[in-house]
């Protein structure tokens, strides 16, 4: 069945299956494929809205630097399949434990948006993250182009670019000295964030231009932007801005599972809490990527997806043990 995510989509199985993956992006389909490839019946609920989508290429990610995000997917979604998993279009509303198998293995039930309905033993949630950036007017429009925010996964690309860096806090004194390695041409746009004396020493020493006046918008012209207008009325031509956003796991639907989070410090964002391997507070649910792992680019979530995925099967090959041990037992009793 074709749909409006770009992708075909699968028909949910009306049976329990054995994990739910929700998230198509690199973690839930390197999860999705462990399990699978485990002989697990498995669904991946793919909503289609990948936050790298903007990009022109995956980078960092050695064998596949370069290749289109989309076709990415395209391929992972292959694979997936061809193990028995299947790839379902659309998004979750809904999302809850329910009553516990006879032998105490975890249920839970997902609520997709046409009103379909999945139930499974485990849960792996990997529905990444979304991108705040600052209100400044001229910004949102050039994000994933001229408006970059990773060094690794952006910074060749803008290489020898006039780049300027908006501040939103400590972290972009980091940031600039992570930009200047790809450029001599930088500026730094304090926006009334606090610049001690040393900072601008070392800042100094390295010919990175700070400028205090407020920011008022970032001009563009046509696709491209041209500068960053200041409050004085003065242009600051620059070709690149570069920026920390808020990263925010998203959460959409979930709330009914009872996910522990929390806010990361100086605004970094806010994220599931998780243990080792995804695991989290609730037995039967791992989270995985972005929406715990905020900086993770597309190699770690996938290698994270890897391995929770790795941990789901363990967990769910001791309860099939269980499971089987209990009914030997009890034709062992009515014998």
């Amino acid at each position: 069945m074709s749909t409006t995510t770009g992708f075909e989509s699968d028909e949910l199985p009306g049976t329990t299956v054995d994990a739910v993956v929700v998230g198509g992006g690199a973690a839930g389909l390197n999860g999705a494929l462990m399990l699978a490839r485990s002989r697990r019946s498995v669904v991946v609920i793919d909503s289609g809205t990948p936050r790298n989508a903007p990009a022109d290429g995956v980078h960092g990610l050695l064998g596949h630097d370069g290749v289109p995000p989309a076709e990415l997917l395209r391929a992972g979604r292959a694979e997936v399949r061809r193990y028995g998993g299947r790839i379902v279009a659309g998004e979750v509303t809904a999302a809850a434990p329910a009553a516990f198998s006879a032998e105490g293995d975890p249920r839970f039930t997902i609520e997709l948006a046409d009103g379909t309905v999945a139930h499974t033993r485990r849960l792996l949630i990997a529905t990444g993250l979304r991108d705040q950036l600052p209100d400044v007017p001229g910004l949102a429009p050039h994000w994933g182009s001229g408006v970059v925010h990773c060094p690794y996964c952006h910074g060749w690309e803008v290489r020898d670019e006039p780049i300027g860096v908006l501040a939103v806090g400590p972290a972009s004194v980091h940031h600039a000295l992570l930009f200047r390695q790809l450029t001599a041409d930088l500026v730094y746009f304090t926006r009334g964030t606090d610049l001690d004396d040393n900072t601008r020493d070392r800042f100094a020493a390295r010919d990175i231009r700070v400028v205090d006046t407020p920011v008022t918008e970032v001009v563009s012209a046509g696709a491209g932007i041209t500068g960053v207008r200041l409050a004085d009325g003065q242009v600051v031509p620059r070709r690149v801005i570069a920026v920390a956003t808020t990263m925010l796991a998203r959460t959409a639907g979930l709330d009914g599972l009872g996910l522990p989070m929390e806010d990361l410090p100086n605004g970094m964002g806010r994220r599931f809490v998780t243990g080792p391997a995804g695991t989290t507070a609730i037995p039967g649910v791992w989270v995985a990527g972005n929406a715990t792992d905020l900086t993770a680019q597309v190699g770690a979530s996938a290698a994270a997806g890897a391995m929770a995925g790795a941990h789901m099967n363990a967990d769910l090959a001791t309860a099939d043990t269980d499971t089987a041990l209990a009914a030997v037992r009890r034709g062992a009793t009515a014998a």
